[in-house]
């Protein structure tokens, strides 16, 4: 058995020498605010894997009996296993019944791993893990719970013929589109909160975020979001939809021409389904993107029976695959 370091606060973090493994950044313990924090030591103290300990949360913000693995990284198979045996034994006297992993303490945080890699590029604020983590979940005896997808359009002339007649009649119904004002960017951000919570409510593991965690998982994208590229659509005044894309900066970073745009989230109010709404706010940043240059665009991290799937699946490809595991422990 490997030395294990039981963290319960962020200032412990720098008590870890790295390994293999590199210690968690106290900004992420902070951010997501876990019950623990497990770190798994060779011998001569590196740290060859890690991971955190949160209990789920319901609808209204209460634990359930769920546990959550997240923060995860480990060297090898045998230091993932040990590290996941660990996490397992606390999250069953806890009094957990099942675990779900990875996740980041909830689903507006980083969870699941890349499964299916395909030949396509990492692009921008996508999740990268070795491909041998999805094993150390089956190993200890999780199995897949979920699984999410990646679509790359990869031609911006192509429109949807159905848009025009889709604003005509959204206009008719007193519902309107614009870009996101720079200007007011928390005040823009405020109200993508409050309808995010409504329009993910029924989500698989969805929980509420409080504002200001938010905010606070938006502001390193401040500095690169494109106006045209986060498209509001609102009713009297109240946000009914959005549809939020940016650049993909890991071309620039590789040294390639800037030509894709990624779509990161979109959302339309239960009120407003089923009238076409969410398509039109595709077609609409799409063609904004290409009217910018961009040649491509990517849906991001589409879950598999999410409404999203049937509007990308009318424009891409299914690039990159994605799984989220689960364990019962009863």
């Amino acid at each position: 058995m490997s030395p294990l370091t039981i963290i319960d606060h962020a200032d412990d973090l720098a008590s870890l020498p790295a390994g293999p493994v590199e210690p968690l950044e106290p900004a992420a313990f902070h951010l997501t605010t876990p019950s623990r924090h497990l770190a798994l030591q060779d011998p001569a103290g590196r740290l060859i894997a890690r991971c955190s300990l949160w209990r789920a949360r319901d609808h209204h913000g209460a634990p359930t009996t769920t546990g959550l693995i997240g923060h995860y990284a480990a060297a090898d198979a045998d230091a993932g296993n040990e590290l996941l045996e660990h996490a397992t034994t606390w999250h069953r006297a806890d009094g957990c019944d099942r675990l779900i992993g990875p996740m980041d303490g909830s689903t507006w945080h980083r969870y699941r791993l890349l499964t299916e890699r395909g030949t396509e590029p990492a692009f921008f604020l996508e999740p990268d893990n070795p491909d041998d983590w999805p094993g150390h979940f089956a190993s200890a005896g999780f199995v897949p719970l979920a699984t999410y997808f990646s679509a790359l359009n990869a031609d911006l002339t192509r429109c949807d013929p159905r848009s025009d007649q889709r604003r005509a009649e959204l206009e008719r119904d007193g519902i309107t589109v614009r870009k996101i004002d720079i200007d007011r960017f928390e005040a823009e951000l405020a109200a993508i909160h409050e309808l995010s919570l409504v329009a993910f409510a029924g989500n698989l593991l969805y929980s509420p975020i409080r504002l200001e965690a938010f905010l606070a998982s938006y502001a390193p994208i401040r500095p690169h979001l494109v106006p045209d590229l986060v498209l509001l659509a609102e009713r009297g005044g109240q946000l009914v939809g959005f549809i939020f894309a940016i650049p993909d900066l890991m071309e620039p970073a590789r040294g390639e021409p800037q030509r894709t745009a990624v779509v990161k989230s979109m959302a339309v109010h239960p009120t407003c389904a089923g009238k076409g709404l969410g398509g039109l706010l595709m077609d609409d940043c799409q063609q904004a993107a290409r009217k910018l240059g961009f040649e491509r665009a990517i849906h991001a991290l589409m879950h598999e029976t999410n409404r999203s799937r049937g509007i990308s699946a009318r424009y891409g490809k299914t690039i990159r695959r994605y799984t989220l595991y689960g364990k019962a422990l009863t």
